[in-house]
């Protein structure tokens, strides 16, 4: 399964040559990743109050071409793998066909003390 996920390219994204700022990738596959999370049903405020958080632990990131003010973009998300700890994602950012930004991201959970977690079993389940 691949989430899709929109993303417009405003000013504030770009630096003075109207290129999008190499960070704001990172936040584009946050906000997808969020997106996709949301799309499955989890609720990750039920899951704090519960005592375990999503976290990055890893990222992997090609930088292919650039984006540019206004474009209008596509983060794709699919599963790599999943274990009873680690969830490893494919991310994909598209200007049409054309690939500009690709990463694989590792997230895992950890409890409130910060320590790893097992990802919860309905989780699991759901991105395999």
């Amino acid at each position: 399964m691949t989430h899709e996920f929109p993303v417009r390219v405003y000013y504030e994204d770009t630096d003075m040559a109207g290129i999008v700022y190499y960070a704001n990738y990172l936040r584009y596959i946050e906000r997808a990743r969020s997106d996709w999370v949301r799309a499955l049903g989890v609720d990750q405020n039920a899951m704090r109050a519960n005592g375990v958080v999503f976290v990055v632990r890893r990222v992997e990131a090609d930088y292919l071409m650039p984006a540019h003010f206004d474009d209008q973009l596509t983060v794709l998300t699919s599963t790599r793998a999943v274990t009873g700890v680690r969830l490893v994602m494919h991310q994909e950012v598209r200007r049409g066909a054309d690939l500009l930004f690709r990463a694989e991201v590792t997230v895992v959970c950890v409890n409130d003390a910060g320590h790893p977690a097992r990802l919860p079993a309905n989780i699991r389940r759901q991105v395999r």
